[in-house]
C-alpha cells in the first residue's frame, strides 16, 4: 500500500483522523499522520524531518515556502478556526459574551489553561496584554507545553481552558462554553502544501485534492472548523 507521509498542527486532529481514513477507504493510499502545534512542526521541518504534506497556519506555511521548503503553487486553504473556551463538564458557564465579560470571567478564575507552542495560545498571551490583565493571568495560568489545554480542566489543575475550539472539541469530560467574541480575534486560518523534496509527491497531491475539495465541508464543520 502506497504511504503518504503528513504533519499537521493540532487544530485540524479531529477532523484530519477522520478525513485520512475516509481518503484511505477511497484511495488504497495510506496517512502516516503526525499531529502538533505549528511552532513546534516548524522547528521540526527546519531541522530536516521529512514529509510529503504539512498543514501549517497560513502564516507557517508561508514561511516554509519562503525557505523553499513547500511548493508555492501546491499551497491550499483549507479551514478556518476560532479560539473558544471551555470549561469542565456540568460546570456553569460564566459569560464571555463581551470584552468586559470575558475580562472579569478570566479574572475570577483560578486559573487559565492555554498553550505555549499553539496559534491560539499565541494570540491569548497578545491578547490578555492588549486587555491590561496579562500580569495577573500569568501568575495562575496553567501553560500547556503542547497538546490539549481542556485536560488540565479535567485533572483539576484549571478551571478555564483557551484553545482553538475543534482542539478543545478532541477532549471528553468538557464543555465548550463558546469563542472569544469575533471583535477581539482573528481566526487562525490551516493551509496545506506539498514538500519540495516529498518522496510521494503524486499520493500527497492527491490527498491535497481531497482535504482542500466541497465533501469535507461537513467533517471540518463537525470538529468546530469553518471551510
Amino acid at each position: 500500500m502506497d504511504k503518504v507521509r503528513m504533519l499537521s498542527t493540532l487544530g485540524l486532529m479531529g477532523a484530519m483522523r477522520s478525513l485520512s481514513s475516509a481518503f484511505e477507504a477511497a484511495s488504497g493510499i495510506h496517512v502516516d499522520a503526525d499531529f502538533a502545534p505549528t511552532l513546534a512542526l516548524l522547528k521540526r521541518l527546519r531541522a530536516g524531518e521529512a514529509a510529503d504534506l504539512v498543514i501549517l497556519t497560513r502564516e507557517g506555511l508561508d514561511e516554509v515556502i519562503a525557505e523553499g521548503r513547500v511548493i508555492a503553487d501546491t499551497a491550499a486553504d483549507l479551514a478556518r478556526s476560532y479560539v473558544g473556551l471551555a470549561v469542565r463538564a456540568g460546570q456553569p458557564h460564566p459569560d464571555i459574551a463581551t470584552e468586559t465579560a470575558l475580562r472579569r470571567t478570566l479574572l475570577a478564575a483560578r486559573s487559565v489553561a492555554y498553550s505555549r507552542l499553539g496559534a491560539s495560545g499565541v494570540y491569548f498571551a497578545r491578547l490578555i496584554a492588549r486587555m491590561g490583565i496579562a500580569d495577573e493571568i500569568n501568575a495562575k495560568a496553567t501553560i500547556v507545553e503542547q497538546g490539549f489545554t481542556a485536560e488540565r480542566l479535567v485533572s483539576g489543575e484549571a478551571d478555564l481552558a483557551v484553545q482553538q475550539i475543534s482542539e478543545l472539541k478532541q477532549v471528553e469530560g468538557i464543555e465548550v462554553i463558546g469563542p472569544v467574541p469575533h471583535d477581539l480575534q482573528t481566526p487562525a486560518v490551516f493551509s496545506a502544501g506539498r514538500m519540495v523534496d516529498a518522496k510521494q509527491a503524486a499520493a500527497a497531491d492527491r490527498l491535497l485534492r481531497f482535504l482542500a475539495s466541497s465533501e469535507v465541508v461537513p467533517v471540518l464543520r463537525q470538529s468546530g472548523l469553518e471551510p
